[in-house]
C-alpha cells in the first residue's frame, strides 16, 4: 500500500509537469536543478524511490537556507521512460527553463538520447544511467556519474557466478529496451572473455507476459544458471515465476532490480525468489551485526516517517542515490562558490573523496565515473528488509 501511495503521488506530480507550460525564465533568485525521471512506464520502480531521496534533500537544504543564499528549485519532468521524451524534456531544461544542473535521466536508453544534448548546452549533469557509454570526458566534459557502471553490476554478478557459485553453462536474458540490449552485449562479452560462451541467449519485450517458452529453451539447451539483465521488475517477477512454475530451480544471478519488493507481489509463490541473488551495495547490506552502514541507517531514519513508518518497502540504495545527486550539486555550487558551470566543473575533477550515503565518490579530469569497486556487493535477494539486503555467501 506505501508503494501505491508514493506511485500515485509521482503520477500528480508527473501530470503536473505534462501540462506545464514552458517558461522562457525560470524564477530568478533560485538554483534551478533540472530532474528528468521516469516516474511513470514500466521501468519507474527506481525513478520512484530515487524521486524520495531528491525531494528530502531539497527540502532539508532548502530549510538550511539553500544554496549560496538560493533556494532550489527543483523541475521535475516524467519521461516515462521514453527517450524522446527525454530528448525533449533535457531541450525544454536547458534551453527555456535555463537551469543550472540536470539530475538524469534515470534509464541508460534514455541517457543516451539526452546526455548528448545536455552536453551540447554546457549544462553540468549528474549521470545516473550505468551504461558505460554515458560518461566520456572528452565528449561530455560536465557528465559526472554518480551511480556505478554498467560493468560494475556485471563484473560482481559474473564473478559470483562464475567463482562463487561454479557455474558456466550460462543463460543471458536481456530486454528490447536500450539499457537491456547493451547489457545484455556486455554480459555475454564478458562472460566470453572468461572464456565462458552462453548456451544461450536471448532479448525479450519487457511488457511480455509469458516467458515460459523462453525458460524452457534455457534448460533444453542445458543451462545451470540464468542470468536477466533488466530494470523491468515486472519482467524479472515474471521470469521467476516461470521458472518456479516449472519446477526448475536453477540459481537467477544478475541485475539489482532482481532484489525490488514490487517483485515480492509478483510471485506465484513467496518460494520462488528463493535461489535468486543480484549486484547491490555495500551502503545497503547489513553487516553481521544486523545493522547497516552508518550514513545508510541514518538516512533511512529520516525517510520511515515518509513512507509510512514502517518497513521501507522501495530499494534503498535508489533513495540514498537520489539524495546523494542533490548533495552534490550542494556540494560542487559551495566550493566553486559559483553556479558558473566551468567553476562546477573544475570542482568536479577535483574530487578524490566525496562522502554520501550510497557511497564515497572520486572524479577527476579523465575519470568521471565517481562510484568505487569497493562500494559493490552481492546480495541475496529474498532477505529484503527495509529496502536493503543480507551479504550473499561467498
Amino acid at each position: 500500500m506505501r508503494f501505491h501511495r508514493i506511485k500515485q503521488f509521482a503520477l500528480g506530480v508527473a501530470l503536473a509537469a505534462a501540462l506545464a507550460v514552458p517558461q522562457a525564465a525560470s524564477a530568478q533568485g533560485t538554483v534551478r536543478i533540472g530532474w528528468l525521471s521516469s516516474l511513470t512506464g514500466p521501468l519507474s520502480s527506481a525513478a520512484l524511490a530515487e524521486n524520495q531521496g531528491v525531494q528530502l534533500a531539497v527540502d532539508e537544504i532548502n530549510a538550511a537556507g539553500g544554496i549560496l543564499g538560493q533556494k532550489i528549485e527543483l523541475l521535475t519532468r516524467d519521461t516515462a521512460g521514453d527517450p524522446t521524451k527525454a530528448v525533449n524534456f533535457a531541450q525544454q531544461l536547458v534551453f527555456s527553463d535555463k537551469v543550472h544542473f540536470i539530475i538524469g535521466p534515470v534509464n541508460s536508453g534514455e541517457g543516451l538520447a539526452a546526455v548528448p544534448i545536455i552536453a551540447r548546452a554546457g549544462v553540468p549533469n549528474l549521470v545516473i544511467g550505468a551504461v558505460d557509454e554515458l560518461i566520456n570526458p572528452e565528449k561530455y566534459p560536465r557528465a559526472f556519474r554518480v551511480i556505478n557502471t554498467n560493468f560494475q553490476w556485471i563484473h560482481t554478478a559474473n564473478e559470483y557466478a562464475l567463482k562463487t557459485l561454479k557455474k558456466n553453462r550460462v543463460a543471458v536474458i536481456g530486454d528490447t529496451t536500450g539499457y537491456g540490449t547493451s547489457s545484455a552485449k556486455t554480459a555475454t562479452e564478458l562472460l566470453e572473455k572468461a572464456g565462458v560462451k552462453p548456451v544461450y541467449s536471448v532479448l525479450l519485450d519487457p511488457n511480455k507476459t509469458d516467458l515460459s517458452d523462453e525458460l524452457a529453451k534455457a534448460k533444453a539447451a542445458g543451462a545451470d544458471i540464468v542470468m536477466p539483465w533488466s530494470a523491468a521488475t515486472g519482467l524479472l517477477g515474471r521470469l521467476l515465476n516461470a521458472r518456479g512454475d516449472m519446477g526448475w530451480n536453477v540459481p537467477v544471478v544478475g541485475h539489482p532490480a532482481l532484489m525490488a519488493s514490487q517483485i515480492r507481489k509478483l510471485l506465484n509463490k513467496p518460494e520462488y525468489w528463493g535461489n535468486t541473488y543480484a549486484a547491490g551495495y555495500s551502503s545497503t547490506t547489513f553487516g553481521t551485526d544486523g545493522k547497516l552502514p552508518e550514513r545508510s541507517q541514518i538516512l533511512l531514519d529520516k525517510m520511515r516517517p515518509k513512507l509510512g513508518g514502517g518497513e521501507v518497502d522501495l530499494l534503498f540504495w535508489w533513495v540514498a542515490m537520489g539524495y546523494d545527486t542533490v548533495r552534490i550539486v550542494e556540494y560542487a555550487a559551495r566550493t566553486a562558490k559559483s553556479l558558473d558551470p566551468a567553476a562546477i566543473q573544475k570542482v568536479m575533477e577535483n574530487t578524490p573523496e566525496y562522502k554520501g550515503v550510497y557511497g564515497t565518490y572520486s572524479w577527476s579530469p579523465k575519470q568521471h565515473n565517481g562510484f568505487p569497486d569497493s562500494g559493490m556487493a552481492m546480495n541475496i535477494a529474498n532477505t529484503f528488509k527495509d529496502g536493503s539486503f543480507k551479504l550473499a555467501p561467498r
